[in-house]
C-alpha cells in the first residue's frame, strides 16, 4: 500500500531577505498550492565560509545582494526571531515549517524552535558533528539529502543515525545536485536502490527534484518516493540562483494534484467489476444471440 504523498515547498532564499515576500510564499503554498509544507534555509556565513569564499565576490554578479559572497549570502539572511515568525504564520495557516541547516549554530538555532522536522542538505550531509548534535539534542524528524554522495559516504550517514537509535526518525533524499536537472541526470532508478539498502532501517525514502516540470515526480512516487521536495518561488525570471530550477505556484499546485489523483488511483480492484462498471456492463457488454 502506498503512502499518502508528502509535498514540500521548498522555498529556500527565494523569499529575495524580504519577510513580507517569505508571509506571501508561506499563504500561497498554504492556500494555493495545498502543499503539505514550506522549507526556508539558515545559514551562518560566517561559521560556514572561509574568509576567502566570504570575501570573494558572487561567482554570478547578477545574482549577488552583495558586494562579495558573505555579504551576499548575510543579506538573504533571516535572523531565529524572524524564522520563528515564519512558523507562527504557518502555523496560522495550516501548513508545516521547516528550514535546511547548514552549520551547527543555525541548527541549534533552528532546533530551538521544535519544528517537525530539519533538513540537511546535500552540501553538509558529511558535517558529522553537527549530525551528531541533531542525533543527540534535537528529537524531530530529520530529512537528509543524498546528492553528491558516495555509496560508502551514505552508508556512513545511516549508520551514525542508527548508532544514535535515530534511524527510524530519518528520511532519505534521492537528489542529484545541479540547478536545473537534465532529465537524464535525475537517475530515477536511485529510489529502487535506495529503498533496496535503505527502506526497512528508516523512516521513508524520499526525492528531491531539480528538475524542469512535474512529470518525474509522479514516476519518483510511483516508484516508492513517499515525500516530495520541489524547489518553489513565486516568479521564477526573480534575481537569485535558484528561482530558474524552482516551480511558481501554479506548479507546485498541479504537482500536488496529480500527486494525489496518482495515490487515489494506485490500488487492485476490490471486485471483478466495479460497481461504475456495472451499469456499463448491462448496457455495453456484448452478449450472445
Amino acid at each position: 500500500m502506498y503512502k499518502k504523498p508528502y509535498v514540500i515547498a521548498e522555498a529556500g532564499c527565494n523569499h529575495m531577505g524580504q519577510m513580507e515576500i517569505a508571509h506571501d510564499l508561506i499563504n500561497t503554498a498554504a492556500y494555493f498550492c495545498k502543499a503539505d509544507a514550506i522549507k526556508f534555509q539558515k545559514r551562518c556565513p560566517k561559521e560556514l565560509l572561509t574568509e576567502e569564499q566570504y570575501n570573494a565576490p558572487h561567482p554570478n554578479p547578477a545574482n549577488s545582494y552583495g558586494d562579495t559572497y558573505g555579504a551576499h549570502r548575510e543579506y538573504l539572511e533571516f535572523t531565529v526571531e524572524q524564522h520563528a515568525q515564519l512558523k507562527k504564520w504557518c502555523e496560522e495557516v495550516g501548513i508545516t515549517y521547516s528550514t535546511s541547516v547548514w552549520d551547527i549554530t543555525s541548527a541549534k538555532e533552528i532546533a530551538s524552535l521544535n519544528p517537525e522536522f530539519i533538513k540537511i542538505p546535500s552540501a553538509c550531509n558529511n558535517h558529522f558533528e553537527m549530525l551528531e548534535w541533531l542525533c543527540e539534542n534535537y528529537q524531530g524528524e530529520v530529512q537528509l539529502s543524498f546528492g553528491m554522495t558516495t555509496h560508502e559516504e551514505e552508508e556512513e550517514i545511516v549508520q551514525l543515525f542508527e548508532k544514535h537509535g535515530r534511524a527510524k526518525d530519518l528520511v532519505l533524499y534521492n537528489c542529484t545536485s545541479g540547478y536545473p536537472v537534465p532529465f537524464k541526470d535525475v537517475c530515477l532508478l536511485e529510489i529502487c536502490r535506495m529503498r533496496e539498502q535503505f527502506e526497512n532501517r528508516v523512516k521513508a525514502i524520499g526525492f528531491s527534484g531539480h528538475h524542469l516540470g512535474i512529470a518525474v515526480d509522479v514516476a519518483a512516487y510511483t516508484l516508492g518516493a513517499s515525500v516530495i521536495e520541489r524547489h518553489y518561488t513565486i516568479d521564477r525570471t526573480w534575481k537569485g540562483t535558484d528561482h530558474a530550477a524552482s516551480l511558481e505556484p501554479d506548479g507546485i499546485r498541479k504537482l500536488v494534484r496529480n500527486l494525489n489523483a496518482v495515490y487515489e488511483s494506485l490500488r487492485y480492484k476490490s471486485e471483478e467489476i466495479l460497481p461504475i462498471e456495472k451499469v456499463q456492463r448491462n448496457k455495453l457488454k456484448y452478449r450472445k444471440r
